[in-house]
């Protein structure tokens, strides 16, 4: 009888029982027998160019995806919806998971202007610490950064949970839940399909919980999880001078100028210290709990050592620290565009200015609240909106005129913190690492957390790349013991998050 018992404990178990600290060892193992395939792999999925807008393209990227998972042993196929980018979409089963983890991720990246770049976006570069190019070998300095649009934001991650797959096979190992793996194509451009995706395929992109792998680590190289994200909704604003370029000799300070027009308007809607300053705008922000608020405390304050990193003089907020101010709005005035300067520059009073901001939202506010508040404070500073490039006679009717156009955009979410598979997530990590990660209540860019919060699922940001990354902008690279922790916390989650 006893062994018939010990028998059915056994068979309850999974094929092959391993704890998150074997695991992340198994994976390094492997890794450090891999390590020309697996930054070979990562390479060849950055010389695909993966802007949402580039349809060709974006199809090679999801198809090669597809191929990596199916390698791997995974039912993936492509989720479509007419006019959007394909959502690839992948399930690996493990027997007797109680319940279903799906992870997400995305495969576009942000525009490039090429000649900005120390070498093509689109071709992967690997830099040693000195600066030097060198080859992807079978052992590379883990100090070394791999250069390329999307080599971290957010291809990398892509790269470590498929290295993960392998490592867990290699170790014989099975996942403790149901994988889900949910890779999307348009993040950079506002996802603004990713709502009807998940209208359209409820089955496919259910989940008992979602993990969120975008977005750095902290700035002191230290593994963070975050529980929240900031929402997002962008603006282009355009104001009017006069119908054609006059000389500013014979027409200055009797013609309106339109950037002073643009500059003095955008003065009126943030202070220097980044204070929004449009009436009701905070009205709708959601106090921190005392459980973020703990967590909060409990991260170290290492702003100076940014400001000698970053060679900043000052800082904004008023003497807070940077993880208290990613916590709460923002408005960025992130382009202007208005005439010219040095040898371009003329003596010349244009016909229009423009300027483009993003406004980063938190709980509980929605994008639709703060257009409305926007405009209202646009219209109290005298100026007549409209949404298409005016005629004369509407440019003669009233004395400012501003076009104001609003791209897409989503509101702010926040999972509780104290939730089991919020400390498991945790506990999995500190595990793996030996050390226990920072936990953030929000991360200070954007992701559409709250469509993955549909039904109150909890969702955790699982971050891996470098915070030192150039993300959005030119040179943009990925350290590559970043990639390395990755497959290691990557292969730990998947088989102990029962």
């Amino acid at each position: 009888m006893k062994k018939l018992i010990a028998l059915a404990a056994v068979l309850a178990l999974p094929a092959f029982a391993i704890s998150p600290v074997e695991m992340s060892h198994s994976a390094r193992d492997y890794r450090m027998k891999h390590e020309r395939e697996i930054v070979g792999e990562l390479v060849e999925l950055l010389t695909l160019p993966n802007l949402a807008s580039d349809a060709t393209n974006i199809e090679k990227n999801a198809s090669a995806i597809v191929a990596m998972l199916v390698r791997r042993g995974a039912d993936a196929k492509l989720l479509r919806l007419e006019g959007a980018p394909p959502l690839v979409y992948a399930t690996l089963p493990s027997r007797n998971a109680k319940m279903t983890v799906a992870f997400y991720a995305h495969y576009d990246g942000q525009p490039v202007d090429p000649k900005q770049w120390a070498t093509p976006p689109w071709q992967a570069v690997l830099k040693n610490p000195a600066g030097s190019i060198v080859e992807v070998s079978s052992h590379i300095d883990p100090e070394s950064r791999l250069y390329a649009r999307s080599a971290s934001d957010d291809k990398a991650p892509i790269i470590a949970m498929l290295a993960a797959l392998d490592a867990m096979k290699s170790a014989k190992a099975v996942p403790s839940v149901n994988l889900k793996f949910v890779f999307e194509g348009e993040e950079e451009a506002g996802s603004p399909h990713l709502r009807a995706y998940f209208d359209r395929y409820p089955a496919e992109l259910s989940a008992d919980a979602w993990m969120l792998c975008d977005g750095p680590v902290h700035q002191s190289r230290h593994m963070q999880l975050y529980f929240g994200a900031r929402g997002v909704t962008d603006l282009e604003l355009t104001v009017y001078g006069p119908l054609r370029p006059l000389h500013s000799g014979h027409y200055g300070n009797w013609a309106p100028n339109p950037i002073v027009t643009l500059t003095h308007l955008i003065d009126s809607m943030r202070d220097t210290q980044g204070k929004i300053l449009i009436a009701g705008y905070d009205d709708d922000v959601a106090p921190l709990t005392d459980v973020e608020r703990d967590a909060l405390a409990a991260i170290p304050n290492i702003d100076d050592d940014l400001k000698r990193e970053l060679a900043l003089g000052r800082t904004e907020g008023g003497g807070k620290s940077l993880n208290e101010l990613i916590l709460v709005p923002a408005l960025n005035l992130r382009g202007f565009v208005a005439g010219h300067v040095e040898d371009q520059a003329s003596n010349t009073i244009n016909t229009e200015a423009r300027a483009s901001i993003d406004f980063r939202l938190v709980p509980a506010q929605t994008p639709e609240k703060v257009r409305e508040r926007v405009e209202r404070h646009i219209a109290a500073q005298n100026f007549f909106i409209v949404r298409e490039n005016p005629d004369a006679a509407t440019r003669m009717a009233h004395p400012n005129v501003v076009r104001v156009v609003w791209g897409p955009g989503y509101p702010a979410a926040r999972t509780p913190m104290d939730l089991p598979i919020c400390r498991r997530v945790a506990n999995v990590i500190t595990a793996a690492q030996g050390v226990p990660p920072y936990l953030m209540p929000s991360l200070g860019g954007s992701v559409p957390m709250y469509l993955f919060q549909r039904g109150n699922t909890p969702v955790v940001g699982v971050p891996i790349v470098n915070h030192d990354n150039n993300q959005h902008g030119a040179n943009e690279n990925l350290r590559i013991q970043n990639l390395w922790d990755g497959i290691e916390i990557f292969a730990a989650l998947f088989t102990n998050l029962r």
